[in-house]
């Protein structure tokens, strides 16, 4: 029988103590609780928890100022924040200081099971994600090619306050994803070694995604794994092929991108690309 996964959640609010406790009951999971994080800290010094959630603003030590401490002492402690003040600052000093995830209160609870299981599921925190540049209008990063730190880093972008409607967001976040997804599979192998480098970049009128691989690139008309190659007369043409080479389904990520965003351009190799989304 596997050993409950250990769990803190730091927050000043009680409410917030019986909301979490209540979402995250499981027989799989053993939830402490502290009040600031003065004794957040104490708790992680005297237990090895496989995941703390912690808020931003507390009296005394901060949630960003416990997550910098727990990084230093912890390495490998995986950190949630969550907080009321969603601010870029607070998005963006949480992953600067390497936190797994971040999103804000009020919480969908779906949002945070997900969060929460897939932080529990991954392995330790490592160096997966460098942050270059960390403004609110220029965010680049280099993130190793697994798959999951894709998930992540969508994640943290969202959270970023840009004044377009919730579903125009959700459907750049989509496209984003997708992207970044063949960036780390097809052009770094899904090699831990290999990093991409990402940037989002927000300007007067648009929001710019940039993406670039470690790989050699392609030609569009050397894509037989993807949807955007099929003949008109032969829609599913590519779901066959990888099929047939053991490849996991999918293939649509750029069809589907293109809908989604205004531009989606390549560079001539083919292993670097934005995506851009008009704001005026």
């Amino acid at each position: 029988m596997h050993a409950s996964k250990s769990i803190l959640v730091v927050d000043d609010d009680p409410a917030i103590h019986q909301l979490l406790k209540t979402m995250l009951a499981s027989p799989a999971w053993d939830v402490d609780s502290a009040l600031d994080g003065e004794e957040g800290l104490a708790l992680v010094h005297t237990k090895q928890y496989d995941l703390v959630l912690t808020d931003v603003r507390m009296p005394g030590m901060d949630g960003l100022e416990l997550l910098r401490r727990i990084r230093e002492e912890r390495p490998g402690m995986k950190v949630l924040v969550m907080t009321a003040d969603n601010t870029s600052e607070n998005v963006l000093g949480s992953l600067r200081r390497q936190a797994f995830g971040y999103f804000g209160k009020p919480f969908v609870a779906r949002h945070v099971l997900e969060l929460v299981e897939q932080a529990l599921a991954a392995p330790p925190v490592e160096d997966d994600i460098q942050v270059l540049s960390a403004q609110p209008d220029w965010v680049a990063l280099e993130i190793r090619c697994r798959l999951e730190v894709a998930d992540r880093i969508v994640q943290f972008l969202k959270e970023l306050k840009v004044d377009v409607p919730e579903r125009v967001r959700d459907d750049i976040a989509f496209a984003f994803r997708e992207m970044l997804r063949n960036a780390i599979e097809h052009g770094g192998k899904c090699d831990p070694m290999q990093r991409v480098h990402v940037a989002w970049i927000r300007g007067a009128s648009a929001m710019i995604y940039y993406i670039r691989d470690p790989g050699k690139g392609f030609r569009f008309d050397d894509l037989p794994h993807a949807a955007i190659s099929n003949p008109e007369d032969r829609p599913a043409e590519h779901m066959m092929y990888r099929m047939e080479r053991g490849l996991r389904p999918g293939g649509f990520g750029i069809l589907l991108s293109r809908h989604l965003v205004d531009d989606l351009i390549y560079n001539e190799a083919g292993n670097e690309l934005m995506l851009i989304k008009y704001l005026a």
